[in-house]
This record gives structure tokens, sequence and C-alpha cells, in this order.
């Protein structure tokens, strides 16, 4: 009888998707395969705005709210994937685990700790699974990695570093009234390049470092800098310490979206004998270790694939679940209650492009990242032009006893 349940067809897995005039576009394009397979039908979408263009033509018959609370009320469906505005998120996975749905919550999870904390006590109270949207969690390379490091590959890993230059317009921070912000309207927002565009790279490096969860970090040390016209931080450096227990490793990342030319971030662990490299955005790991130089192309799992398979089959585990992106919510926290970012002197700021495609380019700042990678120090520690060590735009603090 139990074989013959376990080859009994699964219902489609319902799916319904919040903000999808926003990035939760890429999710109802990610649905689409899934759907063709069987796998799941989208039973909803939500929007503010009336649903126009591709993101109209994929939702199909899909029923439209403007609220979540109304998709709720009406139709809860399995799973709710929410691609909304930071401030929302907490109270949006909160609903959706309320009535009964699982979710896939874009990064960062919630703009404070104490939120993360409350969001963790609903998943744990409903029994709901709640993925979270760091995609470069599917990827087979972090088993590779710990794999080589496991067999001498690179010697003992004496820290890990992360580089990322990326560029954005001025019509990156005009695009919502949140972005680049750290608070509005008395809410956290917490943009930021650290936060935001390259919490991926955090995220790496902390997975690296076997600090997912939030009892990994000892310590976190920010130094955070603006060029734009900003209340957030647009060019940093971090430098984490993860506890004994998790191997009391040191991370330190050089970040920007003032960079003269946007290049893939790379994170990379240091090793006493060589060093491995992981360009999450490519899924590919470079070795250059005892046993000479190589690249491996890796694989990587969809996070909506993966939950649609673990809502189908509890066994299936999750890739990226919401307890192991403490580690992260402890920078997140850092960042949060860190001075206000210092702003870079005008003279070592260069403007390029006109009109809305009007970039920032801080002077020199690759270079300054690549050291902050390569020296495990912060911007500051490393004497870099646009720091005075001692002034306000640089804290250190302890994780151990987060602020609420």
């Amino acid at each position: 009888m139990s074989g013959l349940r376990d080859a009994t067809p699964r219902p489609p897995v319902r799916v319904a998707v919040v903000g999808v005039l926003g990035f939760g576009l890429v999710h109802l394009r990610t649905l689409q395969p899934l759907a063709a397979a069987g796998r799941c039908v989208v039973t909803g979408v939500v929007d503010r705005r009336p649903l126009s263009g591709e993101a109209a033509e994929l939702a199909g018959d899909a029923a439209y709210h403007t609220d979540l609370a109304d998709l709720l009320a009406t139709d809860p469906p399995d799973v709710v994937a929410i691609a909304t505005p930071i401030p929302t998120h907490a109270p949006l996975a909160t609903a959706a685990m309320r009535a009964g749905c699982h979710v896939l919550l874009e990064k960062p999870p919630t703009a404070s700790f104490a939120e993360y904390r409350a969001l963790l006590a609903v998943a744990a109270e409903t029994g709901r699974a709640c993925q979270v949207g760091f995609q470069a969690n599917g990827s087979d390379a972090y088993a590779h990695i710990a794999g080589l490091v496991a067999e001498g590959e690179i010697g003992d890993v004496t820290g890990i570093g992360v580089e990322g230059t990326w560029l954005r317009p001025v019509s990156y921070f005009e695009r919502a009234p949140w972005a680049g912000r750290r608070r509005l309207d008395g809410v956290d927002v917490v943009d930021g390049v650290v936060t935001n565009p390259l919490a991926h790279a955090v995220a790496a490096a902390l997975r690296l470092a076997g600090a997912n969860r939030a009892e990994d970090v000892a310590e976190v040390e920010t130094d955070l800098y603006r060029a734009n016209d900003i209340e957030a931080d647009d060019t940093s450096a971090v430098r984490v310490v993860t506890t004994p227990a998790a191997g009391g490793t040191t991370i330190a990342m050089g970040l920007t979206v003032c960079a003269a030319e946007q290049t893939e971030p790379r994170v990379t662990v240091h090793g006493s004998a060589g060093r491995i490299t992981f360009r999450y955005k490519s899924d590919v790991v470079e070795v250059d270790g005892v046993a000479g130089a190589r690249t491996v192309a890796c694989t990587s799992t969809g996070l909506l694939a993966n939950l649609v398979d673990h809502v189908g089959d509890p066994d299936v585990r999750l890739v990226s679940p919401l307890v192991e992106s403490g580690g992260f919510m402890r920078v997140m926290e850092a960042i949060r209650t860190a001075p206000d970012p210092a702003p870079v002197p005008a003279e070592l700021v260069e403007w390029r492009g006109e009109g809305p495609d009007r970039h920032a380019v801080v002077r020199d700042v690759e270079q300054w990242c690549a050291r902050v990678a390569t020296e495990l120090r912060t911007f500051t520690a490393l004497g870099a032009p646009w720091t005075r060590a001692g002034e306000a735009g640089t804290s250190a603090a302890s994780a151990g006893a987060p602020a609420d």
C-alpha cells in the first residue's frame, strides 16, 4: 500500500506572487516551466499597480489583487512569493504564514534583528516553511569548496575576502521612495550596498565561513560611506569575525556601487597554501592550490523550485531556510545601528554620464576594495583617502547582543 501512495501523483502546488511589477516578475518567469511540468499552478498575483506587459501575460488567468490580505481572505495558496520593499517583508510574511501559506521571502528577510526573531517565532508557531531569496544558496559550489578545504587543497584557512565593485546610476536611487534610505516615515529600511545589491556576496561569504546562523557571528565592524546624495551607504567595508565554535574566521568585504565599471563579485577563501574564489553570479569556482589552478563550473537548485518540492515532500530540505539567514541578519543589524554613512569628499568623486544615467565613481575604489578582501581590514584601517580614523562613519559592535 505504501508503494501505491508513493506512486500517486501529487496535486500541483498552488503559488501566488506579491510584487509582480518589481522583482516578482522574475518569480513569474521562474514558475512557467514548473507550471508546464505540472509541479505548480499560479493562482494569484498581487501588486498595487494594474498589471501590464509581460507581468500581465505571465499572470494569465491568475486572480489579481491589490493587497495580499484580500488574496489570503479569498483563496490562500500553498506558497506566497514576496518581492516587495524591505520594510514590508516582516508583516507580509507573517500574514502569509498565519494564513497557512509557505513563503519565499526576498532578501533581506527583515529590516531589523528584532523583526527577524519575531518572524522565526511565527514560522515555528505556524509550522510553515520560509525560504529566503539568497539565490546562490542553491549552488553546489559550497559543498565543492568545503570538500577542497577538508582535503587540504589550500592549507589552513586564513580568512575570507569579498570584492564587490558595481555601479549604479542616480536613477537607481530614485526608483522608489525607500531606495537609498535608512529610515522612511519612522520605519527602518536599511537599504544600501551591503544589505541590498551586494547582499548576496555577504551571504555567500558567511555561508563559506559556516556562519549561517545568528549564533555563529561574534563581531561585526562597519565602515560606511556614501558618494551619492542618499542616506544609506554606497561604498562600505565590513569585517566579521565568527565565533570559536564556527571556526573563528575573519571575513572582510569591500563593497561599492561607485566603481568605474561593473565587475562580477568575488568571494575568496584564503589559505596558507592557496585560495579558492567563488563567482556566484556565474556559479564558477576558481581553485589555485596545491594541485594547481583550475576552474569548476557548478550547478544550482532554484529557490522556488526547491520550495515547491519541499511543500510536496517535506523530506526535501530547503536550501535557504530563514533560520540560516541569521548570520546575515547580524550584519544587517550592525548596519542598521551604525552611525550614518560619512560622505566621500567631493574631490574624490568623479561623475560620469548624463541625466538619469549619471553615476558616481569613487577614486581608486576598486583597488581599495581589493585590499580589504586580501588584507582583511576595513577602509579606515587601511587608510583609504576618504576615511579619517576615529571619526564618525566607522563603528565596531559585538554581535552577541543585538539591539532591538
